[in-house]
C-alpha cells in the first residue's frame, strides 16, 4: 500500500490500529544519500571507535533526508498455528515547509541512480510527500502560529495569497448569500492556512475544506458570527489543526513509539540515526546520549543482519550480500525447517508482493526483514529443542530464543562489529592491527600505501610516524596473507602492532623516563664522589 500526503490523514486511524494489534514491526528506509564524500581523517574507518563512527556519520544524516519509509506490521492470526499476516505500507515523505521551516537537503548521484534502477517514483516523493518535523521544529512552528507570526512567514507566497483574496473578492461582488465557490488544488496544512487568511480578510464568507479543495460560501455577518462561535471551529482549534497537519508523519512516528512494539530491520543503524534526527530530535553530539534516546524510543530492536551473520557459517548456507538473498536462502531447501516454519501471508492491500518481487521498495524490504526474523527465529528454536517440527511455536518463544541478539545492531566499517543499545558496547573482535615500516621511500602517503597493497586485500591505512603506517582489515584471512607476504620484505616489512613497543606516546614516555633516570643516576654518582 502506497501512502502519500493526500491519503495519509485518512489512513491514520487504520495505521494506529494495525500497529497496536501487531506482534512486531518491520522497518526499511530509503534516503536521498548515504554518506557525505568526506576525505582524510573524516572518512569512516575500521580504526574508528563507535563514538568516532557516530560523529562522522551524524554529519551525513544532517545533510541528506528520507524519501521513503516502509513499515510492515506482522500479526499472528488468531486460531491458526504459527501463521502471520503482514500489512506493508510505503510512505513517501517530504520535509515540512511552513513558516520558518524550510529544510535544506542534498541528493547523492549514486543514490538517485540506485533508486532509479529499482523504479523509485520521485514524483510521489517530491509532489505528494507526507510532511514531517522533529520536536525542535515543532516548538518553533507552534510558537509562531500561536503568537500570530505565521502570517508574516507564511510558506505560501504573499502574491499567491493576494491572488486568492482577489479571486474571492471578485466573486463576492456578484454572489448572493448562500452561493459558494471552490478553490481547487489546496490541501494539507496549507488549506487551513488559506482559510484563516480568507476569514480574517473577508467578514461575510465562511470556508469549509472538501476533498476537491477549499469551499468558500457567502454568508451574512450574523450567520458568520454564529459559525465562528461554535466550539468545533474556533480559530484556536484551527491553529492546532495546522500544527497537527504540518507534523504529518511525525504523528504516526509517535504512535509507533507509544506502541513499544519490537522494531526489526536489516543493517538498521542508519535507519535509527534518521528516525532520531528527522522525527524525534536533532542528533546529539554525545554518542552515549544517542544510544539512551534510541533505547527509550524503541526498547526492543532486532537487526536481522546481526542475527543471520552469526548463524550463517554454522548452517553452511551460501555466502550472500543482500537482504533479498538472505530471504531466498531461508525459503529454499537449504533451510532444514523450510516446511515447518511460520506461514506468512500478505494483507489484501499488499497482494502485489505475492507475485512480484520489489527489492529496495521500502515496504517490500520491511516485509523481508520481518519474514527473515520469523524464519531465523524458528531455525534457532529448532536448534534449541532439537526437534522439528516444533509444536505450536509462538512469537513469545521466538522472542525468547532471539534474546542474545536483542538491541545488538550491526555496524559497518568501524572498530567494533555491532552496537549494544541496552548497555556497554562489546570489545572489538576484528583482526589484529598490523604495522608497516617503510624503508627507502621518502614522503610516502597513506594513499600510496593503500594503492600498493589494494590488490592483496581491502584494508584501512592510518599513519603512525613519518615512516610507519597501521594497516587494518576486517578479515583474519587477509591479515594472515599480508603477514605471510611482507613479514621479511626488504623495503616494506609488515609485523603485528604492539602498543607498548610501537606507540609513539609510549616511546616518548620511555625516552623521557630514560633521560630522567640518566640524570638521577648522574646526580647520584656526582653526589657520591663529592667531598
Amino acid at each position: 500500500m502506497d501512502v502519500g500526503a493526500k491519503e495519509f490523514e485518512e489512513s491514520l486511524p487504520l495505521l494506529q490500529e494495525l500497529v497496536q494489534e501487531s506482534d512486531f514491526v518491520g522497518l526499511d528506509i530509503e534516503f536521498t544519500g548515504l554518506r557525505s564524500n568526506l576525505s582524510g581523517p573524516q572518512q569512516i574507518s575500521l580504526f574508528d571507535l563507535p563514538s568516532e563512527w557516530y560523529l562522522k556519520t551524524r554529519q551525513s544524516v544532517q545533510q541528506f533526508t528520507i524519501c521513503q519509509i516502509g513499515l510492515s506490521m506482522f500479526s499472528a492470526i488468531e486460531g491458526e498455528a504459527n501463521k502471520y499476516v503482514a500489512h506493508s505500507c510505503n510512505f513517501f515523505l517530504f520535509p515540512t515547509t511552513f513558516g520558518i521551516l524550510d529544510s535544506e537537503f542534498s541528493f547523492q548521484a549514486s543514490s538517485v541512480q540506485f533508486l532509479n534502477r529499482y523504479g523509485f517514483d520521485y514524483n510521489k516523493f517530491l509532489k505528494n510527500g507526507i510532511p514531517y518535523m522533529n520536536e525542535e521544529q515543532e516548538k518553533k512552528i507552534r510558537h509562531d502560529i500561536l503568537s500570530g507570526n505565521w502570517r508574516v512567514r507564511s510558506s505560501l507566497d504573499k502574491d499567491q495569497i493576494k491572488v486568492v483574496i482577489d479571486e474571492v473578492t471578485r466573486w463576492l461582488d456578484l454572489a448572493e448569500e448562500g452561493d459558494w465557490m471552490t478553490l481547487p488544488g489546496i490541501a494539507g496544512f496549507q488549506a487551513f492556512e488559506v482559510q484563516l487568511v480568507l476569514r480574517q480578510a473577508l467578514h461575510n464568507i465562511w470556508t469549509v475544506l472538501k476533498d476537491d479543495g477549499v469551499v468558500v460560501k457567502k454568508v451574512s455577518k450574523q450567520h458568520r458570527w454564529y459559525l465562528q462561535s461554535t466550539s468545533c471551529d474556533r480559530e484556536s482549534c484551527w491553529k492546532e489543526n495546522i500544527i497537527l497537519s504540518a507534523k504529518g508523519f511525525s504523528v504516526f512516528f509517535h504512535m509507533l513509539v507509544k506502541a513499544q512494539k519490537p522494531l526489526v530491520g536489516h543493517n538498521m543503524m542508519m535507519d535509527l540515526l534518521y528516525l532520531h534526527e528527522k522525527f524525534f530530535r536533532p542528533l546529539p553530539e554525545s554518542y552515549d546520549q544517542f544510544k539512551q534516546n534510541i533505547h527509550s524510543l524503541f526498547p526492543v530492536l532486532i537487526d536481522t543482519k546481526n542475527v543471520t551473520k552469526d548463524i550463517w557459517k554454522e548452517m553452511n548456507f551460501p555466502r550472500v550480500s543482500s537482504l533479498s538473498e538472505v530471504y531466498e536462502v531461508l525459503n529454499s531447501d537449504l533451510n532444514p525447517t523450510k516446511n515447518s516454519g511460520p506461514e506468512i501471508v500478505h494483507a489484501i492491500s499488499c497482494e502485489k508482493y505475492v507475485e512480484t518481487k520489489c527489492p529496495h521498495e521500502a515496504a517490500y524490504d520491511a516485509f523481508l526483514c520481518g519474514s527473515v526474523l520469523l524464519k531465523v527465529a524458528h531455525l534457532l528454536l529448532q536448534k534449541v529443542h532439537g526437534i522439528d517440527p516444533i509444536p505450536e511455536s509462538t512469537f513469545l518463544q521466538y522472542l525468547n530464543v532471539l534474546a542474545p541478539y536483542v538491541n545488538q545492531v550491526n555496524l559497518i566499517r568501524a572498530g567494533v562489529p555491532k552496537i549494544n543499545f541496552s548497555g556497554p558496547d562489546y570489545p572489538s573482535i576484528r583482526p589484529p592491527i598490523l604495522i608497516l615500516s617503510v624503508k627507502r621511500w621518502p614522503g610516502v602517503s597513506e594513499q600510496q600505501v593503500y594503492h600498493k597493497f589494494q590488490n592483496l586485500c581491502k584494508f584501512d591505512v592510518r599513519r603512525l610516524t613519518r615512516s610507519q603506517f597501521l594497516l587494518l582489515t576486517n578479515k583474519f584471512k587477509d591479515a594472515r596473507n599480508i603477514l605471510k607476504e611482507y613479514r621479511g620484505h626488504p623495503t616494506l616489512p609488515v609485523s603485528l602492532y604492539r602498543y607498548w613497543r610501537h606507540s609513539p606516546d609510549v616511546n616518548c614516555l620511555l625516552q623521557v623516563c630514560g633521560i630522567m633516570t640518566a640524570w638521577a643516576l648522574l646526580a647520584f654518582i656526582l653526589g657520591r664522589s663529592g667531598p
